[in-house]
């Protein structure tokens, strides 16, 4: 697998980890378990056991520690082994991996790479349960497919004519519409204007509005979205122009992380907030089944496509005139690949 490794990858969410019981993610191909620590704070380590290696993840959390239910080793936070049952001596090289792991905004962010490289700064700034500004729902989609493909279907907006009939439904007119496509530090930014409804989800799907929605895709893999709905005429004023969201009357917001677990498996997460300025509980119900819809749309035509692909002697795609925000994304990932490349190398 060729990723990116200096970076903060989403491992799930805070409400995976149930009190005093550690959880499994695959990130890049690494096992790697997740637990709490007595006083509350995560701990990320590898999920193999040193002795015969048997997946951490099916241990029992005691105290700040994880003990290996198959022959008892008890790991540190560290990830130091600190007992060995029947065996006084612990040798040195009785220890896992430990991942740097922050917990923000509902999500589980884990750095790959480098231990000291690892800045907090580097998160991307998504949004979770803890602000009270806004009601959220969240879930996965696990894909039998590699992550570029995922990444290329969420930065090419259109598809959604022709994959998600049965979901958002938004017409013809919404492919014809070319966005706003610009690089920016660590990715690429999508801006669009759409005359719109606000939708089935609102209750109120024939007051048409003018619609704003800015995507920013951001290395590894992590998609934030805000929309707005304004006033008809409002994109006109601006001159097509970014608004000011504090004068929407309706604001959401999305984090998508795209996190390769193998190279050809990809767990999707999302996260997604309605204001509570506007925001219902009957909203929110029918935006989280639009959205279930659409994710299984997307999965539906991705692993089909991973299949052609599998079986192509020399698969090669011809770009279109939507292609910009790919040809800019992985220009950046691709960058950022090559300088690991170079430094590992030089290191060496």
């Amino acid at each position: 697998m060729h990723y990116a490794k200096n970076a903060w990858y989403v491992a799930g969410f805070e409400m995976d980890i149930e009190a005093g019981k550690p959880f499994a993610a695959m990130i890049l191909g690494e096992p790697i378990t997740i637990y709490r620590t007595s006083d509350g704070r995560v701990v990320a380590l590898e999920d193999r056991c040193v002795h015969r290696l048997a997946p951490l993840s099916l241990g029992r959390c005691e105290g700040d520690n994880l003990r290996c239910m198959y022959h008892g080793l008890l790991f540190d936070p560290s990830g130091q082994c600190v007992e060995i049952p029947g065996q006084e001596m612990i040798p040195a090289k009785a220890r896992v991996r430990a991942y740097p792991i922050v917990a923000k905004h509902s999500h589980l962010w884990v750095w790959m790479g480098d231990p000291a490289a690892a800045d907090e700064a580097l998160i991307a700034p998504s949004l979770g349960y803890d602000d009270p500004d806004y009601m959220c729902h969240h879930g996965h989609v696990d894909f039998a497919a590699e992550a570029r493909l995922i990444g290329d279907n969420l930065l090419d907006f259109s598809h959604v004519p022709y994959t998600h009939v049965n979901s958002f439904d938004l017409g013809q007119n919404y492919a014809d519409e070319r966005p706003v496509v610009s690089a920016i530090d660590q990715g690429v930014r999508i801006d669009r204007w759409t005359t719109a409804t606000l939708g089935a989800a609102t209750g109120r799907a024939a007051q048409p509005v003018d619609h704003f929605v800015t995507y920013d895709y951001l290395v590894p893999g992590i998609f934030l979205a805000w929309s707005g709905f304004y006033p008809i005429g409002t994109a006109d004023a601006l001159n097509q122009g970014r608004p000011d969201y504090s004068q929407a009357f309706g604001v959401n917001f999305t984090t998508h992380a795209v996190t390769p677990m193998t190279a050809k498996t990809t767990r999707f997460t999302y996260l997604s907030c309605l204001h509570r300025s506007w925001a219902t509980e009957e909203a929110m119900d029918n935006m989280a089944d639009i959205q279930r819809r659409a994710y299984a749309e997307d999965r539906t035509v991705i692993e089909a496509q991973q299949k052609i692909i599998d079986i192509s002697a020399d698969p090669q795609v011809m770009p279109s005139a939507h292609d910009l925000s790919l040809t800019l994304y992985h220009r950046t990932l691709d960058q950022r690949i090559e300088a690991e490349d170079s430094a590992k190398q030089r290191a060496a």
